[in-house]
């Protein structure tokens, strides 16, 4: 019966995916699927609603922190901070170096932001801009955006997924973020290169847009509009508490558009709830975006997601594949065991918050030190669900760019992640043998 409902409920995410429906729609249907399972099981209605309310309960703190990562996604453009890391740093680029530079800056506003979807659609419109105007490849520059969004997607202060992994498996995320840092030096220093090789064999013929002028028609484009992101940077490196980092930013950015921007006030509550909208529209293909209501998506993917890891742990559902996955580790290593299992949650689940909590869900036996744990997931859902053509964790920030699929070829930092984990743990259980 277990094989029968993991089964159907892959169908339902399928058909879903192939016909074009909201995910939620899936995802709904899932939890009456496991809830029927639970009532077969020998569960009443009641007890099955706690057990789903359990799940939720263990990520509640997270959806606080949802609220003002909205919030934050739209002060930062409506303030200035996007708009003028960006317009900087294109002025330093030249067509020889766009490729590497493309790469960096998704890192760079990826991390600041915590967004993937997000960078795409601001930053990675851009260099899909830039790269238009001097003639690269399309595919190249999508391979770029792709990798650089997922960077700060996974080690960011403010990033959805680091929180969520945090949570899950309650670790500290600053302690997590410095871990990731270390993991990721070797596969980012890679990717730099291997961009720098392709992008400057590569002949263009044009130039890059002067991007100063075009957003100083919107903003004011002083450097006291960066003091929202540095206040970010400088007082998650002091390990302050989460919101009160992301508190003291949105603040800052609040008081920058009013004093500098000279933005009405009730224009200011209105893009922290509906995003920031551009009055030029050459500006607002770029800009446009974030704000609360922009996170009641996968605020709800993450509720309903959250709500089956309770019923998961009380029915016993994935108890078979989990022995499994635990003598797969055993045969193998822990961080091969789980990279699989991700793989497997990333193809079905077609979406990352569902990948990373069945992921964790499945393989939480598997390694006991919690802190270990947590990398892992963050080196291996987080990163392979962009990888996967059918999940919306990559086509999403692809289409916002219009690159095409196979950009996710040259994708190179999510590969080089998990390559370089493989060897480093075959050698590590070497050395423990």
């Amino acid at each position: 019966m277990e094989f029968a409902v993991i089964i159907t409920f892959c169908a339902i995410l399928v058909a879903c995916l192939i016909i074009g429906f909201n995910l939620i729609y899936a995802l709904l249907a899932g939890l009456v699927l496991f809830s029927v399972y639970a009532f077969c099981k020998g569960f009443s209605l009641r007890e099955t609603a706690k057990m789903a309310f359990s799940g939720i309960k263990t990520v509640k703190n997270i959806l606080i922190t949802f609220i003002l990562i909205g919030m934050i996604t739209a002060l930062w453009r409506a303030s200035g901070t996007i708009p003028y890391i960006v317009s900087i740093s294109s002025s330093l680029i030249s067509p020889k170096v766009f490729l590497p530079a493309a790469f960096i800056l998704n890192c760079l506003i990826s991390f600041l932001t915590g967004t993937a979807f997000g960078t795409a659609a601001t930053v990675g419109v851009i260099c899909a801009t830039i790269s238009s105007s001097i003639g690269f490849s399309p595919v190249l520059t999508g391979g770029a955006v792709l990798a650089g969004a997922y960077f700060g997607d996974r080690c960011s202060p403010v990033s959805t997924s680091a929180l969520l992994v945090s949570t899950i498996t309650k670790t500290n995320i600053f302690s997590n973020i410095k871990k990731m840092f270390a993991t990721g030096a070797v596969p980012f220093v890679i990717s730099c290169v291997i961009c720098f090789i392709l992008g400057s064999s590569y002949n263009t013929d044009g130039e890059i847009p002067d991007l100063e002028v075009l957003f100083g028609k919107e903003f004011v484009l002083s450097p006291v509009v960066i003091v929202p992101a540095v206040l970010l940077l400088v007082l998650a490196i002091l390990k302050l508490n989460v919101r009160i980092v992301m508190g003291v930013s949105i603040v800052s950015a609040f008081l920058i558009c009013i004093f500098v921007q000279k933005t009405d006030v009730s224009e200011i509550f209105l893009c922290i709830l509906k995003g920031y909208s551009a009055k030029d529209p050459n500006i607002s293909s770029m800009l446009n975006g974030g704000g609360i209501l922009s996170m009641l998506r996968v605020t709800a993917i993450v509720c309903i997601s959250s709500s089956y890891s309770g019923i998961f742990n009380k029915t016993g559902l994935l108890d078979k594949a989990k022995k499994g996955i635990a003598m797969l580790a055993g045969k193998t290593t822990v961080y091969l065991a789980v990279l699989l299992t991700s793989i497997v949650s990333g193809c079905l689940a077609c979406n990352q918050t569902l990948t990373i909590m069945l992921t964790e869900q499945l393989c939480n036996e598997t390694e006991k030190n919690k802190e270990k744990f947590a990398i892992m997931l963050e080196d291996t859902a987080v990163v392979i669900s962009p990888l996967i053509p059918w999940s919306i964790a990559g086509a999403v920030p692809l289409a916002s760019i219009g690159a095409p699929t196979e950009s996710i070829l040259f994708a190179f930092f999510l590969y080089l992640l998990p390559i370089v984990r493989i060897l480093h743990s075959i050698v590590f259980k070497k050395k423990t043998k």
